[in-house]
């Protein structure tokens, strides 16, 4: 279990990120809109309140190594055994009146117990709510009075260079605060979590930051903290934060049912690069190029096609695929949305009502980025029920780790699957390298995805 703000290896991340020894951070202005800022204690003093730190503590199975003594004592070899662990994380209260704490769900995970403590000292044993560990969100609540809770800002209206405060609860030293900027917005394919839509800032984040705020000059909460990019652990001017609006999508999911269900619109696509957009004589320079439509789906009942560029949400333009997948996955089931697309050298916006991710047919990117370009189907052979690869596009990642058309997923690591709502449940809950039973005509192979 990872008690501790998620990190990234630098050189896992990209061989082209370069990190210099000097770091450089952002200072905060003389003055915001003509009048004097020389101190942001007043803000401070207002909102500090609402960022608790959380402490968890429980037991987990893991399994025992074997030792050379083993078979000496009589000590069956291989087997689990329980294993105490307890941990320190950061919190925010969203709602004072329900108590709802919303955090990181890499820093609950597996905990028997949690305790919320606020900046008088107060402490509370929480309850959880729910969560998602392919976003990384949990929402808590505690039974108290008197709280403070942080407001929600629009994270969509974030500009790059915008200032930012961070708070938390770094190496357990309550109430920290670092000040940057938003030195980026809609980074993914950072592999940290399955949908990511993360704002990047300099702001100083370290281990025990997990599920604090990061907030505007105005004091209000425009992303949950979640990893920093550094092979040391420590901060390097690289963090990374959950938008609030993106959290606030989910967490509405999870008061409302318990869970996140996410949205789906039916399509296989890849970002617009200039190439791409040169070869199709496309006059945009960023957004989501569709591929593939699957029949009966959100996209197809709205009209889109495949060579139509997906370039904005509900008035906010995305940037590539993996920007659009997250956005509409966040949505969630049944979430109407205008999309901005660009067809024929026009540009014109269509009304869609989005489906549940886990419906009968999907676009493979929307289980996992390694199936992109593969289309699936629950179906139903004489052997058995399965998830059928109806479709893979030459040269894909799908294509990459070996699915071909006509393949029928019966396995994910070893676990049975009928239908793509159990594949799923099963991949969300799998941390590293997956293991698909396939069934090809006659035989059962075993596909690994790292």
């Amino acid at each position: 279990m990872k008690m501790k703000l998620s990190v990234i290896s630098a050189a896992i991340l990209s061989s082209s990120l370069l990190l210099s020894p000097t770091i450089s951070m952002a200072k905060l202005p003389v003055a915001v809109d003509g009048q004097q800022l020389p101190t942001l204690a007043p803000m401070l003093e207002q909102i500090t309140p609402g960022v608790v730190s959380i402490q968890v503590s429980g037991s987990k199975e893991v399994r025992r190594r074997a030792t050379p003594f083993d078979d000496f004592f009589g000590v069956p070899r291989g087997g689990s055994q329980k294993r105490e662990f307890s941990g320190l994380g950061s919190g925010v209260i969203i709602d004072a009146k329900e108590g709802y704490v919303v955090t990181n769900n890499h820093v609950i995970e597996d905990a028997e117990k949690m305790v919320v403590t606020l900046e008088d000292g107060r402490e509370y044993e929480a309850t959880k709510i729910g969560s998602d560990k392919e976003s990384d969100i949990a929402l808590l609540q505690i039974d108290a009075e008197d709280l403070t809770a942080l407001k929600i800002a629009d994270s969509d209206k974030l500009r790059v260079g915008d200032f930012a405060v961070a708070i938390g609860n770094p190496f357990g030293l309550s109430h920290t605060v670092t000040s940057g900027i938003v030195s980026a917005l809609g980074r993914s394919g950072l592999n940290i979590e399955g949908y990511e839509d993360f704002i990047q800032t300099d702001a100083a984040i370290n281990q025990g930051n997990s599920g604090g705020a990061l907030v505007n000059l105005n004091g209000e909460l425009i992303g949950i903290n979640t990893a920093i990019l550094g092979a040391s652990g420590g901060n390097v001017g690289i963090g990374f934060a959950i938008p609030s609006t993106m959290m606030k999508n989910l967490v509405d999911q999870i008061i409302e049912h318990g869970e996140v269900r996410r949205g789906s619109l039916g399509i296989s696509g890849r970002p617009l690069d200039a190439g791409l957009a040169k070869a199709q004589q496309l006059d945009v320079k960023q957004g989501a190029y569709v591929m593939q439509v699957m029949d009966d789906t959100a996209a197809s009942k709205a009209g889109i096609k495949a060579g139509d560029v997906i370039i904005s949400v509900d008035g906010t333009e995305i940037s590539g695929f993996h920007e659009l997948r997250s956005k509409i996955a966040t949505l969630g089931e049944g979430k109407k949305v205008k999309l901005g697309i660009y067809r024929d050298g026009k540009v014109k916006t269509v009304n869609v009502t989005l489906d549940g991710a886990s419906a009968i047919t999907a676009a493979g990117e929307e289980t996992h980025p390694a199936f992109q370009g593969a289309t699936l189907e629950n179906t139903q052979k004489s052997d058995g029920k399965g998830v059928e690869v109806t479709g893979v596009q030459a040269r894909s990642p799908a294509a990459r780790v070996g699915l071909e058309e006509g393949d029928v997923i019966m396995q994910v690591n070893r676990q049975r699957v009928e239908t793509i709502r159990d594949m799923n449940k099963i991949i969300e809950n799998t941390k590293g390298n997956i293991v698909l039973g396939v069934k090809r005509g006659r035989e059962l192979i075993f596909v690994l995805i790292q």
